[in-house]
């Protein structure tokens, strides 16, 4: 179900598609590719950003100028896709097995040649022509009809999915203005001029009858059931579903219309499978300088950070007298601190969404599928705090708590590869979400803004206390054993929750374990807002480079599905990790503001106006109360910065033995004297890492091996 992938992957990682932004000029070079970006999608939209951060959705759609009427239509869309279209589609998915809706759809594909060859003969694109004729062929004969795609998987030719609306593109048509239409969603006056020429390229149009309606309905059926992950993953994962769905319809259009889905960003090569990188894309990262041998970590002051490091770091360590490293990663393929970071998306099960039945069916029963939702009262007065979970039936199996990263949701990624992991061993499972995430703020008493470790810790300590009262009236659990997992911002409440449970113990938690957690929240802040503040936000090149990075990231996304992929390098360059890293927690900053603002709900022009314009350090400010700089600071904003660090749990992390803290010694989140100073605190307890930066080694071998011989081992 590829296209269902890659919708999901769209929300996932959407913050790595849309925050590039750096100078980048009117052509790209992949390799030895030149190319020019003539059609390109000239818009009325200024892409200089007055702002201190972009505005996506302005840059890729313009100036909303109908968002009352399309924030109505919008929810009016959510409303009939939940009451109306979501219960067909389960219907439909579980009647229809994966596989035989995956042949009706490549089928169906197979028939929409026309349209695509008329795109690129309006486009004058003969390589495209070509290519979709040889498909077309190749499919309707050795593919039965379309059921199969062997143009692809055989003989390597891909689609070109084109359609008419980047014809009109080609042909200086400007898009209008953003609107979304009842059942249609996004669109502009452009798109609905395409989607009727594409209409009257359709041959059944003309063959009224009710068996041609029928099919036509079943085909639309069939073609829209796979947007439902998405439409939850959006409803679902950010506090203002409407803006996120404008940004990714912006995002999607460019890339089309400016054809950078068919550049070679990514290679396609063989060696790509086999070696992790190819050849070019070796050299377009030592193009960039990021070459692997440019930094030796022994000349490195304490508390700086090298933007790269040598490929055999582990070979100079003891990093300092008092510090070396407990696990040594071999063959980890050092980048830099932030691009390593992002192989944390590397850590992944398969066999989470295993299963021969779509998604939304009723018989799924993948482990994704099996986990269950529920929800608890923290503050009468607000909405229920949710939570999922999934139960042994052995009623005294122990039961895990997983705290995840920085404004991550219940249903995030890690806590799912994480609970399936514990599930295997024997372990219930509880996923909270993040406490700096939109819904937790929203379950919270009044005038809650979440950033304080030791003032946010009783919230989640509560919010677990009550999740086992829950469990225990509703299943009558009485677990053996509790541990709580905690992985960066949410491995520092662990470790909080876990002070605070030392001098008065309500949830008789039996060890917690803290991956990644900040040891100074004022340098951590530093950090979130130091990389965005390196490059010009304000660049006329904006668009371009941040079309050309999503478009990237989509195709290495779609060589997962190659037999024997392996990939343990990114192709990124250093200014694209940073900004990406960046974007994904601005975004998150983003939905706790505006979940605090309380704006009203039509009108949010003015909530994203003092969006763009506030980094972590103006949110400490505006809610927290706390300046950055030490010199401004007073003596209480001080103190809350001492009592913020993990240092200010001294008396816990010396005199306790049921917990665990890793740490990367390249995680840029931290720096070495910190780590020097925790150790001394912590001793054997704290786990130091050679190598993998923030979260980047989760899915090494040797980080597995010692995590589950600490946990399983009887």
């Amino acid at each position: 179900m590829k296209n269902k992938k890659i919708s999901s992957f769209l929300i996932i990682t959407f913050a790595f598609m849309q925050i590039l932004s750096i100078n980048y000029p009117n052509y790209a070079v992949f390799g030895e590719e030149i190319y020019n970006n003539n059609s390109i999608d000239v818009q009325a939209v200024e892409t200089t950003q007055q702002d201190k951060y972009p505005d996506y959705a302005k840059m890729y759609v313009g100036d909303d100028k109908h968002e009352k009427f399309n924030r109505k239509m919008f929810n009016l869309n959510m409303k009939l896709n939940k009451y109306v279209a979501k219960p067909i589609h389960i219907i439909w998915s579980s009647i229809m097995p994966k596989f035989g809706i995956d042949r009706i759809r490549d089928a169906y594909n197979n028939i929409e040649y026309p349209k695509r060859l008329a795109s690129c003969i309006i486009q004058r694109d003969g390589k495209g022509i070509k290519q979709e004729t040889i498909r077309f062929l190749t499919n309707s004969t050795l593919g039965l009809g379309g059921l199969f795609d062997p143009a692809d998987k055989i003989f390597k030719i891909k689609p070109t999915n084109e359609n008419m609306e980047q014809a009109l593109c080609k042909c200086k048509m400007g898009s209008g203005s953003y609107l979304v239409m009842p059942c249609l969603h996004s669109c502009t006056p452009r798109s609905l001029c395409g989607r009727a020429l594409e209409a009257a390229l359709d041959p059944s149009v003309y063959l009224a009858s009710p068996i041609t309606s029928i099919v036509k309905f079943g085909l639309m059926l069939n073609r829209t059931s796979y947007m439902q992950p998405l439409a939850h993953l959006i409803e679902t994962t950010y506090a203002d579903p409407y803006d996120i769905h404008k940004k990714l319809f912006g995002i999607e259009n460019y890339i089309k219309n400016s054809n950078f889905d068919r550049q070679k960003l990514v290679t396609e090569e063989k060696e790509l499978i086999e070696d992790g990188l190819t050849e070019k894309a070796e050299k377009l990262i030592e193009e960039e300088n990021i070459t692997n041998d440019k930094f030796s970590f022994n000349n490195i002051p304490d508390n700086e950070h090298p933007t790269g490091f040598s490929s055999d770091i582990g070979n100079i360590l003891p990093l300092a007298d008092s510090l070396k490293a407990d696990i040594i990663i071999d063959g980890y393929k050092t980048q830099t601190p932030i691009i390593d970071s992002m192989k944390t998306a590397l850590f992944d099960d398969k066999s989470i969404d295993k299963s021969i039945w779509n998604e939304i069916s009723i018989w799924n029963r993948s482990f994704a599928r099996r986990i269950k939702t529920d929800s608890i009262t923290v503050d009468g007065s607000n909405v229920p705090y949710k939570f999922k979970y999934i139960l042994q039936k052995d009623k005294t199996a122990p039961v895990v708590f997983l705290y995840p990263s920085i404004g991550e949701g219940i249903g995030n990624h890690h806590s799912l590869v994480f609970g399936k992991m514990f599930y295997d061993n024997g372990y219930s499972v509880v996923m909270q979400g993040s406490h700096f995430h939109w819904e937790f703020v929203k379950s919270m008493p009044e005038g809650f803004a979440p950033g304080i470790p030791y003032k946010d810790a009783p919230y989640v300590r509560e919010v677990s206390a009550k999740i086992l009262d829950r469990l225990g009236e509703k299943y009558s659990i009485a677990p053996s054993k509790k541990i709580v997992v905690g992985t960066s911002f949410g491995a520092v409440a662990a470790l909080f929750v876990a002070n605070e449970e030392n001098k008065n113990n309500i949830l008789n938690i039996n060890k917690y374990i803290a991956i990644s957690p900040p040891i100074e929240l004022k340098y951590a802040l530093e950090q979130l807002d130091k990389n965005s503040d390196e490059f010009d936000k304000n660049s006329d090149e904006v668009k371009d480079k941040t079309a050309l990075t999503a478009a990237k990231i989509l195709q290495l996304y779609d060589l997962k599905d190659e037999k024997m992929f392996k990939i343990d390098k990114l192709p990124f360059s250093d200014e694209e990790g940073k900004l990406i890293t960046t974007f994904i927690l601005r975004q998150k900053l983003s939905d706790i503001i505006f979940t605090l603002e309380k704006n009203p709900k039509d009108k949010k022009s003015d909530i994203y106006k003092m969006i763009n314009n506030m980094s972590y350090h103006d949110y400490a400010e505006k809610y927290l109360g706390l300046g950055i700089n030490g010199s401004n600071q007073t003596d209480a904003e001080s103190e809350i910065y001492n009592k913020s660090s993990l240092y200010s749990l001294r008396e816990y992390l010396m005199t306790s033995n049921n917990y665990k803290i890793y740490e990367s010694i390249d995680d840029y989140f931290i720096n070495k004297e910190q780590i020097k100073k925790l150790k001394n605190i912590a001793g054997e307890n704290l786990i130091c890492i050679n190598c993998g930066a923030h979260l980047g080694f989760l899915y090494t071998k040797e980080f597995l091996e010692n995590f589950k011989n600490m946990m399983f081992q009887t």
